[in-house]
């Protein structure tokens, strides 16, 4: 039988949770409900007045190239860094999951990347990727390689995609571990007397227990994505070259912020919630159907 919790006063519960109410509505339905109001209207360019345009905004959007580049743009990031994120931290876990003497200070450095901010990150591959300065950077230049992503902007891309990837992959890893050792170890044995080699029981016995981690793992990663590599990108490339590191929630700040126009950048973030939401609503209707739980 299943114990539920009984309160003396029928007000207590409704205490206990407004706290995180008030949290919630203060720091994220107050500020997107204004940014909702904020994209209908067009403010002059000191501030002093205001004019209600209805979609005008959002029209503007649609009509302007630069924000459908910057829409790919910010898919292909996110593909690139939830895949390649998730690839690395389940070979990881894998290997840090044997035991093996010293698996738990293995665990530990593994987990500390997760606790440096987005700006520290991107410093911090700046100084090694620096086309002037950066220590990896001389060693690519040695192999023949012209890296400068001061410059090129595939480059830069392929540096955020890097530095965003790295900081997730020690989130992934700490799920990822967790789920396989919640795995029995039974079922491996069995696998293996069964004849199954290795690879043969990753992918038959493993992955398929792991799906529902992966699926968990694949939302997040891809709201992180879209939301939280704004400060790496900002620290190390802030947009260039050109435009070709600009992803939709960097336009949400250089339109707004830098170039003071309010009312196309809530439009812009109030596309980009929208995008977010059906695009998790697209991944829990169609892939969770494979995943096993």
């Amino acid at each position: 039988m299943q114990k539920q919790a009984i309160f003396q006063s029928k007000l207590l519960p409704y205490a206990l949770v407004a706290p995180q109410l008030a949290i919630v509505l203060i720091f994220f339905y107050w500020p997107a409900l204004q940014a909702v109001i904020q994209s209908f209207l067009l403010q002059d360019a000191f501030g002093l007045s205001t004019t209600f345009v209805w979609f005008d905004n959002y029209i503007e959007l649609f009509r302007d190239p630069a924000y459908f580049e910057s829409i790919v743009r910010t898919f292909f990031f996110s593909f690139a860094i939830a895949v390649s994120s998730l690839s690395f931290a389940l070979l990881l876990a894998v290997m840090a999951d044997k035991p093996l003497r010293g698996s738990m200070l293995y665990r530990t450095l593994l987990i500390w990347p997760y606790a440096v901010a987005p700006p520290v990150v991107g410093v911090l591959w700046i100084f090694m990727l620096h086309p002037s300065l950066g220590v990896l950077a001389r060693y690519l230049r040695a192999l023949g390689i012209d890296w400068n992503p001061l410059l090129d902007g595939d480059q830069a891309a392929t540096l955020i995609i890097l530095a965003a990837a790295w900081k997730q992959i020690s989130y992934n890893f700490l799920f990822f571990l967790a789920g396989l050792q919640a795995i029995p170890k039974s079922v491996f044995e069995a696998a293996a007397i069964d004849g199954a080699r290795p690879m043969r029981r990753f992918w038959t016995v493993t992955f398929p227990l792991l799906s529902p981690t992966i699926f968990f793992l694949l939302v997040v990663n891809i709201v992180y994505a879209f939301f939280d590599t704004f400060g790496i990108i900002d620290t190390m490339t802030r947009g260039g070259p050109g435009t070709s590191t600009v992803t939709l929630v960097y336009k949400v700040y250089s339109d707004g912020l830098l170039g003071g126009n309010l009312g196309s950048s809530a439009a812009q973030s109030a596309i980009l919630m929208i995008m977010v939401i059906v695009l998790t609503g697209i991944q829990f209707r169609f892939v969770e159907r494979k995943v096993t739980y």
